[in-house]
């Protein structure tokens, strides 16, 4: 069974559990590392011949065009992430709207190939903000991965599909965030902060439960996790500093493992194994 893997490119300071203490104002001002952390996980996915989707920023890619040309002739599929890593719940539908359209173009700009999937900054497409796919499809895109099916304080529906379905009333597919399902709950066990918090023989075990039950996942991980010596930033709450640096050491053993005990490719793929990818119109 093929299970999707995806980096979400970003710089360390764009993320959300940073964005009380770090104005986006002042995100020229600090020194840049995406290429350098993603250049690590190039050449591992290389050396394990793996191809993977990228859901990069607009942002990233007007400052790194070179890096997003690298991902993309590497054979990676360079996908949507947004503009400016602003979470949707505090965008209405035009800021929206001019945030995702800005950076396809982008990124089909650069790369010179039709960008067909989206992943919202912090899984941001809740209840609250589902208009959002009526917009995807607007702007042309056959698949979603922003919907997360917990409970948390930033994201998620949690009676949401687990897996990947074509979201009614639409032509997109959705690829959820992987959970584990046990009775009640969805147990968030396919990448980033949940990544470094547990230990790597619980993620396996877990994953392992979901390909035994014929379930594909989705990985996820971000090249600044990649980096021990990401900046410790000050002024945080003890829960965001928890979230953001916890595990940190030992992502890169983690990851190595984990793709050479899994077979990964990217969504489209995954999506097509299961008969859910979309047709271009």
């Amino acid at each position: 069974m093929r299970h999707a893997l995806s980096i979400d490119l970003e710089e360390f300071f764009q993320i959300h559990a940073l964005s009380d203490v770090i104005d986006p104002g002042s995100w020229e001002t600090h020194p840049s590392s995406v290429g350098s952390n993603t250049a690590k996980i190039l050449d591992l996915l290389e050396s394990n011949n793996i191809i993977a989707t990228f859901f990069c920023l607009g942002w990233i890619a007007r400052r790194h065009p070179d890096l997003i040309k690298r991902i993309h002739n590497m054979g990676h599929e360079v996908a949507c992430h947004g503009h400016s890593h602003q979470v949707i719940y505090c965008q209405n539908r035009q800021s929206f709207y001019q945030d995702v359209s800005k950076a396809k173009m982008i990124l089909e700009d650069i790369t010179g190939s039709s960008v067909i999937g989206y992943r919202a900054p912090t899984y941001s497409i809740t209840k609250k903000t589902i208009w959002a796919l009526e917009i995807l499809e607007e702007l042309g895109f056959r698949y979603d991965s922003s919907i997360f099916p917990i409970y948390h304080d930033n994201y998620g529906i949690p009676d949401a599909p687990r897996l990947p379905h074509i979201i009614e009333g639409t032509s997109i597919a959705e690829f959820p965030i992987s959970t584990l399902s046990i009775g009640r709950y969805n147990l968030p066990i396919s990448g980033g902060g949940y990544f470094r918090l547990f230990p790597y023989p619980v993620t396996k075990m877990a994953l392992k439960l979901l390909e035994k039950r014929h379930e594909p996942f989705v990985f996820y991980i971000h090249p600044w996790e990649f980096n021990p010596d990401t900046p410790r930033v000050a002024g945080l709450s003890s829960i965001s500093r928890f979230r953001t640096y916890v595990g940190i050491n030992q992502v890169s053993a983690r990851f190595k493992a984990l793709i050479e005990d899994f077979s990964f490719t990217t969504l489209p793929n995954v999506l097509d194994d299961l008969g859910l990818l979309p047709q271009q119109p």
